[in-house]
């Protein structure tokens, strides 16, 4: 029995992806760099510390690449965050981990501001117990960095915590913190990318893993 679960938010509790790659790709476009929403996408999942060197080379991304992850930062806040919406059944999946005894964390490549308008918008701000952000870590997703960090504020181990995301980056994280991942669907990535990231059980989303929970890692 896991002592505490770990979730992703973008994707994962809420329904944040497209918005975050239409925001990149204004992004990319604003600093002359052709990519395109689908590119941005398969991205997204990723901190700017990590999806940046994909697009841009070294030189570019000492040139302008603070600037256009700031830029691309504000425009996701004033056009793009009030679009973003929960998927069905966050606040009762929490409420059922915690109903199991199970601390939760969310643990997100986000900047700390927009988590906690996440946790607004999902309503869930007193169902979790720890909350990790980029600000929190050295590297964000893939690097572990944020699930270690969530783990110790947890101070449980890696055996006795599950990961909980939908992009291969959460799964590839939270394997190399030691964790398992349960992935999530809603957020786009198929199964066959979520399995060969690492996950060990896939769902559609939390509607789904709630009913599935006795069945599930964290049951």
């Amino acid at each position: 029995m896991p002592k505490a679960a770990i979730f992703d938010i973008d994707g994962t509790l809420v329904d944040s992806v497209d918005l975050h790659a239409s925001a990149w790709q204004d992004a990319f476009e604003k600093f002359g760099h052709q990519v395109s929403f689908e590119q941005a996408r398969s991205q997204i999942g990723k901190g700017g510390d990590q999806l940046l060197p994909v697009f841009l080379t070294k030189a570019e991304q000492e040139d302008h690449g603070e600037e256009m992850e700031a830029w691309r930062g504000e425009r996701f806040r004033e056009h793009y965050l009030p679009m973003v919406r929960p998927f069905s059944a966050v606040p009762d999946l929490l409420a059922r981990v915690r109903a199991a005894g199970l601390k939760v964390a969310v643990a997100s490549s986000a900047k700390q501001n927009e988590l906690i308008k996440y946790l607004g918008i999902a309503g869930i701000e007193e169902l979790v117990d720890v909350r990790t952000s980029s600000e929190d870590a050295g590297q964000s997703k893939p690097a572990p960095d944020i699930f270690q960090v969530a783990l110790g504020k947890l101070g449980v181990a890696p055996s006795d915590a599950v990961a909980i995301g939908d992009t291969p980056y959460d799964a590839q994280a939270a394997g190399k913190a030691g964790l398992r991942t349960i992935g999530m669907l809603c957020g786009g990535f198929t199964e066959a990318a979520l399995r060969a990231g690492g996950c060990s059980q896939v769902y559609p989303g939390p509607g789904a893993l709630l009913a599935c929970f006795g069945a599930s890692l964290l049951g």
